[in-house]
């Protein structure tokens, strides 16, 4: 039986070895046509003895590939850059085809055969768990998954070279696909002409970006991949559950995406309240003119004709009265096709969408037309025959609206309160606010809060920054009027540490008319107003600041109005900063449960806000194991999880990819919701024994990693010397500063560059580092490995948290992390820490192996392991030359002519590695 099950694993990678063999070989073809045979040659060469020495470790071999590098001079050395750089771009597109390949063979076997994570495998674990229909659909009504796309700057490739990517994808694809000897030929050779392209594509971006390239790169994604997908999946999930449950259905909408890009102001002096307006614009724009896309295809199929069939009275008194709306010359010409006059109208009509238009007002009505066909199809359409077109098109108006994608706002504390501080000082409120108690902040805040007369007049003055807060808010209410509530719906609140900090944000909604209080003491409120949770502080503080604001009945008020709903976000990247990521990870987890038990009591709903990113060190891995590794009782009001960086790329460049995602996602929370009333679990899922193992685990490793990362002298003067930080800055990868404040303190580095320059150093120290001190300690005072092993086996977060280490592990590498530790310039300290960071690798590596008791790493996804052992060979020059790179540039003055040059081929480096190690920051 095992060597039956190995053969058929081993066939079924032979598509993907022979599309990543036939991809190098084009490649190749590439190569020798751009640097001739001793181009080639030398590549081979290079590769021929990283190969070597990944499979025998010997020293020699180790100095040979070094010299070989060492020796390398322009332009002789950018070619062999960006060869490994382009062959690991090709090996992602070669295993994402294989995903879609996979989940093709799934589709054309037998019913038996039903592929883990899919739409029909969630709704058959809903039968097996004996699920009633009337249990599902209030499942639905409490299914909720936004998912919010930033512009954090992770993704450092280029949207043109991502469209040749794209393009790639694509022709792969169709050689899967029965096709005759000439069409495979052409095939063939659109490849090689797309990586000829890619070889001879600028992969750098020559300047910073801006804001609203930002925009048009998130906008990129909704326009190629999501405005389909997303109703998609929803059609799809209801045609699974008639299939299964054999009744009709009506899913609601419970998959959105969100934006921050262009919202999101935190540290980035570039992102105005102009800017954030002309980002809403831009939104509208794109979701009309996908509308009027549709509606002209539709146009197309909707040809009855009124001598031929009977339209409803509703849908003809329509076309009468709106007739008029249209130039004689624009009007339908032939008037018994009433379909089609009636969505020729409805064309005219997106020509002038705004309230004060003569256009649709709202989304809504759009909606009604669409309806209003509809019901007039089906008096004369077959039954059980619906048009397809219609009802994506129907799903497309209720996820997007006019607005596309919901607009997250986000703002430090800090600027607040030195607005209000201003605001408060300028009509005699409190001298200085700043220098209150909190006690004394939250007591004139509320009175403040209660009183309807404004503190603003549009004829004072304050100073830039004061004003551009003051401005914020106006057009956050102008937005409302123009694009609808649901354009802007959340504040966001960084670094929220006291009940000020949202009374704050409250207090300068109310002066924009968002928030009012009535003289019947009834409140109108228009905006979530969400805590940002992100140090390890702030997460063991956060449920009593939580409950303290429950207490207070003013704010209750407010989240009356806004359907006793409040959010929180987590910050998953910062609190890794702060506390190491097991720590962080269990800080995270138990605040959730926390803050959850006391909203219970308030009888407040809650929606958790998970600030994830795409690398391990900020909270990154698979969505679906995302989910699963949160406490299940908070799943059921809803979750956000940001999508950052290169994760969009991967996720949702290819449109079967991010159905493929989109999908594993909807079926884990819809299955993980569907046990959220099984007592027993939820009581499982909370055992004290294993809580009280957490805590102890989790006061090791933080003592561990703060010993190091804080209380080391020389650790900060390591961290920029060992690693490419200080050269990632000219990656022009966005528009966000690295540091908040221009800052040189630790403290005001973002997480972002923190995570990238150690994966980059193949340290990845931010996604593992003290783990193995935590959990040794543990073992070794308690004695009890077997829970720990039982714990694994399980309890999801548990499991999810080792299984994030052994991955982080994995793609660390601690041989080739030595040669940026020999780059300090005190090689005392360079030694010394480095072997610090050995000494706890090895720990960590150990635990994590005994309790999971397997021989190696990743034993358990031998996929993802063997994924990892075949780009090592070709990831291991990037890093060898990106070390020889650094340590000539850092030698060299801003005015050396060199120094550009070098610094170039650094970047080119930096990309190739995210490339193959498939993550950034």
């Amino acid at each position: 039986m095992t060597a039956k099950l190995s053969e058929k694993k081993q066939s079924y990678n032979n598509p993907l070895q022979q599309d990543v063999t036939f991809l190098g070989q084009l490649l190749n073809n590439v190569l020798i046509h751009e640097g001739g045979q001793t181009l080639a040659d030398k590549i081979e060469k290079i590769h021929r003895m990283a190969k070597s020495l990944r499979d025998d470790n010997n020293p020699s071999t180790y100095e040979e590939l070094k010299e070989e590098m060492i020796n390398l001079k322009p332009p002789l050395r950018q070619n062999v850059i960006r060869f490994f750089s382009i062959y690991l771009q090709l090996v992602n597109i070669a295993e994402q085809n294989h995903r879609i390949r996979r989940r093709r063979e799934y589709q054309h076997q037998e019913e038996a055969l039903i592929q883990p994570g899919s739409l029909e495998a969630g709704v058959a674990s809903l039968i097996e768990n004996q699920i009633s229909p009337e249990t599902v659909t209030d499942l639905l009504q409490t299914l909720s998954l936004e998912l919010i796309i930033t512009a954090h700057p992770t993704e450092a490739t280029r949207r043109t070279v991502l469209q040749i990517h794209q393009r790639i994808a694509n022709l792969l694809k169709q050689l899967d696909q029965p096709c005759t000897k000439r069409e495979r030929k052409a095939i063939e050779e659109s490849l090689f002409n797309e990586i000829t392209a890619l070889w001879q594509t600028d992969e750098l971006r020559d300047k910073k970006l801006t804001v609203m390239n930002e925009v048009s790169n998130g906008l990129y994604y909704f326009d190629e991949t999501l405005f389909d997908v997303l109703p998609q999946i929803h059609q799809d999930l209801e045609e699974v559950l008639f299939e299964q449950y054999d009744q009709k259905w009506k899913v609601p909408t419970f998959l959105r995406f969100g934006s921050w890009i262009g919202g999101d102001r935190d540290g980035n002096p570039n992102v105005t309240a102009e800017m954030t307006w002309k980002t809403l614009k831009r939104q509208r724009h794109l979701a009309i003119t996908k509308y009027k896309e549709s509606l002209e295809e539709l146009r197309k199929r909707l040809s009855h004709s009124t001598k031929r069939v009977q339209v409803s009275d509703e849908l003809a008194a329509s076309v009468e009265k709106e007739m008029s709306l249209l130039e004689e010359g624009k009007k339908w010409r032939n008037e018994d096709e009433v379909y089609r006059c009636k969505v020729t109208i409805m064309l005219g009509k997106l020509q002038y969408v705004g309230p004060n238009k003569s256009g649709y007002r709202s989304s809504d009505e759009l909606l009604h037309d669409l309806d209003m066909i509809q019901k007039s199809i089906e008096t004369h359409h077959p039954n059980g025959y619906t048009l397809k077109l219609l009802q994506k098109l129907k799903r497309q108006v209720e996820l997007f609206g006019f607005h596309l994608a919901s607009l997250d706002i986000r703002n430090h504390s800090g600027e607040h309160e030195s607005a209000i501080t201003e605001i408060f000082h300028a009509v005699n409120i409190a001298p200085d606010y700043k220098a209150l108690t909190e006690e004394e902040k939250v007591d004139v805040l509320t009175k403040v809060l209660r009183d309807p007369r404004p503190l603003i007049s549009i004829f004072d003055t304050h100073s830039p920054e004061t004003q551009e807060i003051i401005e914020v808010f106006r057009m956050i209410k102008k937005a409302h009027e123009e694009f609808g509530e649901r354009a802007i719906e959340v504040y966001l609140i960084s670094m929220t540490q006291s009940v000020s900090d949202l009374l704050e944000v409250l207090v300068l909604a109310k002066e924009v008319g968002l928030y009012r209080v009535y003289p019947d003491g009834r409140i109108v409120s228009k905006l979530h107003i969400a805590p940002l949770l992100e140090t390890i502080d702030d997460l063991t503080f956060g449920p009593k600041m939580m409950e303290q604001l429950f207490q207070i009945d003013l704010y209750r008020k407010h989240l009356s109005a806004r359907n006793d709903l409040q959010e929180i976000m987590l910050g998953y990247s910062d609190s890794s900063k702060d506390g190491g990521t097991l720590t962080a990870n269990w800080k995270l987890y138990k605040a959730q449960q926390e803050i959850h038990d006391i909203a219970k009591k308030y009888d407040v709903r809650l929606k958790f806000f998970h600030g994830r990113g795409g690398s391990l060190g900020r909270g990154g891995g698979p969505l679906t194991r995302s989910l699963l590794s949160q406490p299940s009782e908070t799943l059921g009001d809803g979750v956000k999880i940001t999508e950052q960086g290169e994760v969009l790329s991967s996720r949702y460049l290819l449109s079967e990819i991010a159905y493929r995602s989109l999908e594993q996602a909807t079926t884990t929370l819809l299955t993980a919701i569907a046990h959220i009333s099984n007592e027993a679990e939820q009581n499982h899922s909370r055992s004290v024994e294993w809580e009280q193992a957490m805590d102890e685990i989790s006061a090791y490793a933080l003592e561990k990693y703060q010993s190091l990362v804080f209380k080391d002298p020389d650790f900060l003067a390591y961290f920029k010397q060992a690693t490419p930080l200080l050269e990632l800055g000219a990656l022009n990868i966005g528009s966000r500063p690295m540091s908040r404040k221009g800052s040189e303190r630790f403290e005001d580095l973002r997480a972002i560059p923190w995570v990238f320059a150690w994966t980059q150093s193949r340290q990845l120290l931010p996604a593992w580092f003290a783990a193995g001190t935590g959990l040794q300690r543990f073992v070794q005072k308690q004695g009890n490995l077997d829970l720990l092993r039982h714990m694994y086996r399980t309890w999801p977060f548990f499991r999810s948290t080792i299984d994030n280490l052994q991955m982080a592990l994995t793609k660390a590498d601690l041989t080739t992390a030595k040669e940026y530790a020999g780059m300090l310039k005190n090689e005392t300290v360079g030694q010394r820490i480095f072997g610090e960071i050995t000494r706890e690798y090895n720990r960590t590596k150990e635990m994590v192996l005994q309790i999971t008791e397997q021989t190696d790493l990743l034993d358990h996804i031998p996929n993802i392991k063997e994924s990892v052992r075949l780009r090592n060979p070709y990831v291991d020059p990037l890093n060898f030359l990106q070390v020889q790179l650094i340590s000539e540039l850092r030698q060299k003055t801003e005015k050396d002519e060199d120094a550009n040059q070098l610094l170039r081929e650094v970047l080119l480096t930096i990309n190739g590695v995210a490339a193959g190690l498939r993550n950034t920051g």
